[in-house]
């Protein structure tokens, strides 16, 4: 084999290790399972969620949504509280210790 020659396979080795990779990571897209959305891009949060937020236990958190003082609302079933309104009861919480 002329130097030429061993030069031209070591390039065809190259290429087809670089197609080879493109395909793996075609393949990778093609199955990957969409990632649930986090607690930050969520429009509503569970009570457990909100209590995490918050952090407080979800007892309190509960406590709080059947006192009124944190919002929430039913779909169904199910209990969320909106994620504004974590923001809201945060900022009620900060505005009533400054005046304390």
């Amino acid at each position: 084999m002329t130097d030429r020659s061993a030069e031209i396979a070591a390039r065809l080795v190259e290429l087809a290790a670089l197609l080879a990779k493109e395909q793996r990571q075609e393949e990778e897209q093609e199955h990957s399972v969409p990632q649930p959305r986090s607690q930050t891009d969520r429009e509503l949060l569970t009570v457990s969620e909100a209590a995490q937020r918050l952090g407080i236990g979800r007892t309190k958190a509960y406590s709080l949504v059947r006192s009124g003082e944190l919002a929430s609302v039913l779909i169904g079933r199910l209990r969320r509280v909106p994620a504004s309104e974590v923001t809201r009861y945060t900022a009620h919480l900060a505005e009533q210790q400054k005046t304390v």
